[in-house]
């Protein structure tokens, strides 16, 4: 994993929302849910797991989407409905942003994936651990730790 310079600079695909992030990431993700996939329309998401203060939508306005209720909150960019980032009853010490929205991605490598349980059969991904379904919240710690000393972007 190479290690650019924070902060990163990104937008959504028709440019309205822009986003920066100024903190490194605390870990890296690939989600393979069915709510991902429907919602990526992909085999899987993929997330920047970034503290709240080293987040900020710099551009534009996003809107509520996917469900639009419970615990997940899906924010998107209301013209071209891009999914921008995540916010997770709960987990207020990350919010989950896209990586796929920065002009730099090369830095990106999911450490971890999840719902593997959901994983379409002939996917694979380079992530150090798998999960069935989320990690356990205790686990959580550690694996940040071990991401910390994996290298991450600023680190």
């Amino acid at each position: 994993m190479t290690t650019p310079k924070l902060p990163l600079h990104g937008a959504c695909r028709c440019g309205d929302v822009h986003v920066t992030i100024s903190a490194p990431p605390l870990m890296t993700a690939a989600c393979h849910c069915t709510g991902c996939q429907k919602m990526s329309a992909s085999a899987f998401s993929l997330t920047a797991m970034v503290p709240p203060q080293g987040f900020a939508v710099t551009q534009g306005q996003t809107r509520r989407g996917g469900l639009g209720d419970g615990q997940l909150d899906h924010q998107f960019c209301p013209r071209c409905l891009t999914w921008v980032f995540t916010r997770i009853a709960g987990m207020e010490h990350f919010v989950n942003v896209r990586p796929t929205m920065f002009e730099d991605t090369s830095w990106f490598t999911p450490f971890i994936e999840t719902m593997t349980q959901d994983k379409l059969t002939w996917v694979t991904t380079p992530a150090r651990h798998s999960f069935e379904a989320f990690p356990p919240m205790e686990d959580l710690p550690t694996l940040m730790a071990e991401f910390g000393q994996c290298g991450s972007p600023g680190r």
